[in-house]
């Protein structure tokens, strides 16, 4: 039964490939030898099972399965050699025998590792004596002459459990997809019981014997502990192509050896039916998320008549060429549909054939710092080999559907005929099934046009970016002495609070209880005498990319593209910050995630001072993703910068506390206690973890909601313990979180409040018509976050230019 799939049997194997002498026969004594290898086989394996006790501790758990597996394997050899027509126990019957006990013990053991740990060392040792007698018996069957397709069966089955054995173990660790290595030999022998030709033996291969030894090996070693997770995972995967490879190989030589005229209809006929299937989905595949419905699937693609119409027109050589290059091209535009769904749901616009590629980099940076670099690697790896099985299942199946359509012609050209009639009739009516689908599809083509027209405007864009960016600045013209004369002598903290837009405050089932901490907070700061007014700003950013909201606040430009960032901090355009230096103030970034150098800090904002989470002395916990509590940024911050006599400071601080993925959540302490963040040890474990809100909507909403909550209170907290009289706080957020936080086509409107002691502060931005408190109504003011700077910058200054920037929204801004 497909015996040489796991790499077959070293004794068959060997015994083909050498030649060994012919079989002896068995003798007389042959029926008291198989019974005394009944009653050793039960022995030995309790024997064996107390050394393991004894050394390695064994529960009741471990003592029933192994001695149900030794008593199995034993009563099994026993019966097929008394069943077959060799009715005796050889010499290599009794190493398999020896290694079927041996794998007894395995069981034992990884039975007792549900319940608790167990040695390791018992296990890895168990299973190397194990694989190293897989190879003995072989050598022993073919010297005494004595290698039969049962004693290579055996030994087969005998190699199956034990990969089986070791691939719970190493999925312990590794995670459940591992144990499909186990379970590939025990599915084909399901298989075989339904399909009769896959049950057929298959012939003796020696590349079935590697992959099988190399299974066995990597397995072992994997459960050992001897590798990294990163290297061990790697390892694994590698052996489960091994195997697929085998077992495919092995399935392919059966169906060509063994299946039936009908069998081989049926499944020629499941090919096309599943090419037509794919082929047709990828066509009619919507590139938004909310367009996901079974009417969006309901469609005709005009894409697939027109390949379907040339295959029935054209020779072998050129159909065969064309439908590869459809295929690709198909391929490739799926790509694009699938990258434009992600990019809708986490940053609110679809992906750019031009700039597009550039925003990939730091979600993958995101996710690096979320589940760490190992798993992000894996994931990326089985990204990639997921991209290219589709890529090739898309291309063949294109060519599979030409193929059958020409070999088909006349079928073919009434089936065609029929479609696009009833396509014809579609469009002229504009039948949608649901809006924005119409049944007659054009929606690849479509897509292949607007990447075209994306990629010019973005060119466009480029060229007309580079100018606005190296044109003049009036406000960089304005003297030192006329800049920013309104906040002499003060302190001025832009606090960009991660994620915190209008679903935080509005519309949600966590807004309300965000309204109430920012009720709170307007109160307990009245008492203490602040102030505070808000309204709303659009951010150029959704979902991710905070540094495209902090470059465009700071620069007065819309830079909504990484492409346009990278651009803006190449240049030499004028900052907020550069303003304040200008005109005499201290200047620090205080962005608690970095913890490598970064250039535009210094040689862009020109900050006089850069902070990380290298140089800010914090020795306490890591929360989601955040690698400090913002309560401690904002502690150090004090102790590094604010101390007494110090020279007025303007300064960006970051908060990521309310990052993504929300969990696990620090709680507030006494300012007092926060010292070096050791306070903070026991609080990741008190909570949700990671994985415990993985996938929940529910869960995501309540973590993000309550993480809001946590960075307002210990701004507007630290507001009241610091007292300094000369503190100005623009309290902002930097983007609307992406979905499920955010509906699906959510704005990208963000909160803003100034907090600030002194009244002229609020005299000076009157104009600007702010509400009172922190939390905005619905009729607020709302700008575009690239007007702050000019705005900003006029009302606090003597002398403005008051100039607009010259560079408009790149996209248009939403409307109240």
């Amino acid at each position: 039964m497909a015996a040489e799939a796991y790499g077959g049997t070293v004794r068959a194997i060997q015994a083909d490939q050498d030649a060994p002498p012919a079989i002896r026969r068995a003798g007389s004594g042959a029926l008291p030898t198989i019974r005394r290898a009944t009653i050793l086989g039960t022995l030995a394996t309790a024997a064996l099972l107390g050394v393991v006790s004894a050394t390695a501790g064994l529960g009741v758990a471990g003592w029933i399965a192994g001695l149900a597996t030794g008593s199995a394997a034993t009563a099994l050899i026993v019966t097929a050699r008394m069943r077959s027509d060799q009715p005796a126990m050889f010499p290599a019957d009794w190493v398999t025998l020896t290694r079927a006990l041996l794998i007894a013990g395995v069981a034992g053991l990884v039975a007792d590792s549900f319940g608790r740990p167990v040695s390791t060392t018992a296990l890895v040792t168990l299973s190397t004596v194990a694989l190293v007698l897989d190879a003995v018996d072989g050598q022993v069957a073919r010297r005494t002459g004595t290698a039969t397709p049962l004693g290579g069966r055996i030994d087969m089955e005998t190699d199956a459990f034990l990969i089986l054995l070791l691939s719970i173990v190493v999925s312990q660790d590794y995670g459940g997809w591992v144990l499909a290595i186990g379970a590939a030999r025990y599915a084909l022998l399901l298989a075989g019981w339904l399909i009769p030709w896959l049950a057929a033996p298959l012939p003796p291969r020696y590349w079935g014997k590697v992959v099988a030894a190399v299974t066995g090996i990597v397995l072992t070693v994997a459960a050992s502990g001897l590798l990294d997770r990163r290297a061990g995972m790697i390892a694994v995967a590698a052996v489960m192509l091994l195997l697929a490879e085998s077992f495919g190989r092995a399935v392919i030589w059966l169906y060509r050896t063994g299946a039936g005229p009908r069998t081989r209809r049926v499944l020629r006929l499941a090919i096309t039916v599943l090419s037509v299937v794919l082929v047709w989905g990828v066509l009619v595949l919507p590139d938004r998320a909310l367009q996901f419905t079974p009417a969006a699937f309901a469609r005709i693609p005009v894409e697939g008549l027109v390949l379907v119409a040339i295959a029935v027109v054209l020779p072998a050589w050129p159909r065969r060429i064309v439908a590869a290059v459809a295929g690709i091209l198909f391929a490739l535009l799926t790509l694009v549909k699938i990258l434009n769904i992600v990019f809708y749901a986490e940053i609110g616009r679809p992906f750019n054939p031009v700039f597009g590629w550039v925003d990939i980099g730091p979600a993958v940076g995101v996710v690096r710092d979320t589940i760490g670099p190992t798993r992000t690697n894996i994931a990326l790896a089985a990204l990639w080999l997921g991209v290219i099985l589709l890529v090739g299942a898309i291309a063949a199946a294109t060519v599979h559907i030409t193929t059958v359509a020409a070999r088909h012609r006349r079928a073919t050209v009434r089936g065609l005929a029929a479609l696009t009639a009833v396509w014809a009739l579609c469009a002229g009516l504009s039948l949608q099934l649901v809006p924005g689908s119409p049944v007659a599809s054009t929606s690849t083509v479509g897509l292949a046009v607007a990447q075209v027209r994306d990629t010019q405007a973005a060119l466009r864009d480029a060229r007309r970016f580079d100018q606005t960016i190296h044109g003049s600045d009036p406000e960089a013209s304005v003297p030192a002495s006329d800049l920013l004369t309104g906040l002499r002598g003060k302190d001025v903290i832009i606090a960009f609070v991660e994620s915190y837009g209008r679903v935080a405050v509005q519309g949600t089932s966590f807004s309300p209880g965000v309204d109430a901490v920012l009720r709170q907070s307007t109160a307990s700061l009245a008492r203490a005498g602040w102030s505070a007014r808000s309204a709303w700003l659009t951010s150029p950013s959704f979902g991710g990319i905070s540094q495209l909201a902090h470059s465009t606040l700071q620069s007065g430009l819309w830079v909504n593209t990484e492409q346009r960032y990278a651009e803006l901090v190449t240049s030499q355009r004028f900052t907020l910050s550069d303003a304040f230096n200008k005109a005499g103030w201290r200047t620090v970034n205080d962005s608690p995630e970095d913890d490598v150098a970064w250039p535009p800090g210094t040689q862009f904002y020109h900050y006089d001072q850069l902070y990380d989470r290298r140089n800010v002395g914090y020795r306490g916990p890591t929360f989601s993703y955040a690698s400090m509590p913002d309560q401690y940024i904002l502690a150090a911050f004090q102790r590094l910068e604010l101390g007494p006599g110090h020279k007025p400071v303007m300064a960006e601080i970051d908060l990521v506390s309310s990052h993504y993925p929300w969990a696990p959540l620090p709680a507030m302490v006494p300012w007092s206690k926060v010292g070096n963040g050791s306070v903070f040890d026991p609080m990741p474990a008190r909570g949700e973890t990671r994985l415990s809100i993985l996938g929940s909507a529910t869960k995501e909403r309540q973590g993000f909601g309550k993480s809001i909550q946590y960075s307002l209170r210990a701004l507007t907290s630290w507001v009241t313990e610091l007292n300094d009289p000369n503190l100005v706080l623009i309290l902002l957020g930097d983007e609307q979180p992406a979905t499920p936080i955010s509906s699906v086509g959510a704005s990208h409107e963000v909160v803003i409040s100034i907090i600030a002691r002194d009244p002229s502060v609020f005299r000076r931005i009157a104009s600007w018509r702010w509400q009172d408190g922190l939390l905005p109504g619905p009729s607020a003011p709302l700008e575009g976050m690239a007007a702050f700077r000019n705005q900003f910058l006029g009302a606090f200054s003597t002398a403005s230019s008051h100039a607009a920037s010259a560079d408009g929204p790149a996209v248009p801004e939403p409307s109240r």
